[in-house]
């Protein structure tokens, strides 16, 4: 059975949720995926951006560390093609955005696993929100909080747990475009 064949379920039993302490290697690893991401997309990345609580300080996160690649929609398919020749698994695709994933396998997680978000250049409102967050500790912690409570709530279902931070996550970015304006 491949990765791509299992049911919502299990993948969810094969990768459960997990937490972490704040760990600047995930800096580290970052910048190390970062560099092969350039060196295979080249000039089609107009920004890349470590995002995600693996990019905020001081608060648990899941072991994953989130990318954010921003570029000119007129090169999707060639970013598309060449992330899957490189063995990124596409995980969703939409007339906005397309994701990946890299570091899982047949029996969990690899040592290193990185979300892969594609988007048009100036579709960063996650710079927004990771910034906010680091300069708001209390607000970072308010963050840790809600993410904990849904893990307990709505184990395995990641869906159910995204979800439901999307309400905290969408204020804080509303809020703080006007704040920090036009930053990016």
């Amino acid at each position: 059975m491949q990765l791509e064949n299992m049911t919502l379920n299990e993948l969810w039993d094969l990768f459960p949720i997990t937490f972490v302490d704040f760990d600047s290697n995930f800096s580290k690893l970052y910048l190390e995926e970062e560099q092969k991401l350039k060196s295979l997309l080249g000039s089609s990345i107009k920004r890349i951006s470590h995002i995600g609580s693996t990019s905020i300080k001081y608060i648990k996160t899941k072991p994953i560390v989130d990318i954010l690649i921003e570029i000119d929609f007129g090169n999707m398919s060639v970013v598309k093609d060449t992330l899957i020749d490189n063995k990124y698994l596409l995980m969703n695709e939409s007339s906005n955005k397309i994701s990946f994933n890299k570091g899982y396998a047949m029996n969990g997680y690899e040592d290193k696993v990185f979300h892969i978000h594609i988007k048009k250049f100036g579709d960063c409102d996650e710079l927004y929100f990771r910034d906010y967050l680091n300069d708001n500790i209390d607000k970072a912690h308010e963050y840790e909080k809600l993410k904990l409570e849904l893990y307990n709530k709505y184990k395995p279902n990641r869906d159910l747990y995204t979800d439901g931070k999307t309400k905290f996550v969408n204020e804080i970015v509303s809020n703080t475009k006007k704040i920090y304006k036009d930053r990016y």
